[in-house]
């Protein structure tokens, strides 16, 4: 059902700071840091594959969500919840629509399907602070 890892999203106190981290303390690689909606959002790459860091000001709680991507949102919703599995409300973020996967335990999980990559490939380089 999952394709891959693409995101993790990390929630944030200071963006800022943790893009000055990420990038100058562990030699990540910013792809943007955008304002809008009274929050910051960020997104690093810390190797060349495999899933971003995403830093997020508005992100409840303290557990990072791993971001799967499906190929089908709608056929993966139906095919969790005929499993049992629970999702939290739909989201939306500059690469499509997702969902979390509802878990037992401290884990965060989440879907999306890939429906604008343009729109996230447009952020690159734009750095709002």
């Amino acid at each position: 059902m999952f394709d891959q890892l693409d995101f993790i999203y990390l929630p944030s106190r200071d963006v800022a700071a943790d893009i000055e981290h990420y990038t100058e303390g562990l030699g990540g690689e910013l792809v943007f840091a955008v304002e809008r909606f009274e929050t910051r959002v960020a997104m690093v790459r810390t190797a060349p594959e495999g899933p971003a860091l995403l830093l997020a000001e508005h992100l409840e709680g303290e557990q990072p969500i791993l971001v799967f991507r499906v190929a089908d949102l709608q056929a993966a919703r139906t095919e969790l919840e005929g499993q049992g599995v629970q999702l939290g409300a739909p989201f939306e973020m500059p690469y499509g629509h997702g969902a979390e996967v509802k878990a037992p335990g401290p884990q965060r999980l989440a879907v999306y399907e890939a429906t604008r990559q343009e729109r996230g490939e447009s952020l690159a380089g734009r750095r709002d602070f």
